[in-house]
């Protein structure tokens, strides 16, 4: 399903991507063409993508490939999704301690269409910290890792 989203393959692009999409929600998913569960969240990604088009911009990003974002963004679990709204980082409350990324995948499609056009309405606000509307059984639990303290 990956095949028709649009992959980014180094910093430049992302850094490109980042500045040019304008009133829309930028979706970064970084993780591996070939993991499982990044190949799940793909398939909610690739059936959304034309209904969130005039709202949202979805791009695949591999982690070994721009490794600068990936320390950036604290990835150490795939997939993580990071969202943006005219090159600002945009941050989610799911009840967890990391509100930077979404880690996992979505449980359902309405999950990841629900929080974008809160994302997007929140945003069109001024808003860089929205509350998030996917149910927190659905939210997946992970501790905080943090590498090199």
């Amino acid at each position: 399903m990956s095949l028709f989203l649009p992959k980014l393959s180094c910093k430049k692009e992302v850094d490109e991507v980042i500045k040019s999409v304008a009133e829309k929600v930028l979706v970064l998913r970084f993780g591996r063409d070939e993991d499982s569960v990044c190949m799940e969240l793909d398939e909610i990604l690739s059936k959304t993508f034309h209904d969130l088009s005039k709202m949202a911009g979805i791009y695949l990003v591999d982690v070994n490939k721009v490794p600068v974002y990936t320390q950036y963004f604290d990835i150490s679990y795939i997939p993580s999704t990071v969202f943006f709204f005219n090159g600002q980082h945009m941050k989610v409350d799911y009840g967890s301690p990391d509100h930077t990324k979404f880690v996992g995948s979505f449980k359902t499609k309405q999950d990841f269409i629900d929080l974008i056009e809160v994302i997007y309405r929140g945003a069109m606000r001024g808003k860089m910290i929205v509350r998030s509307p996917i149910d927190p059984r659905n939210v997946p639990k992970y501790d905080l890792l943090y590498q090199g303290i």
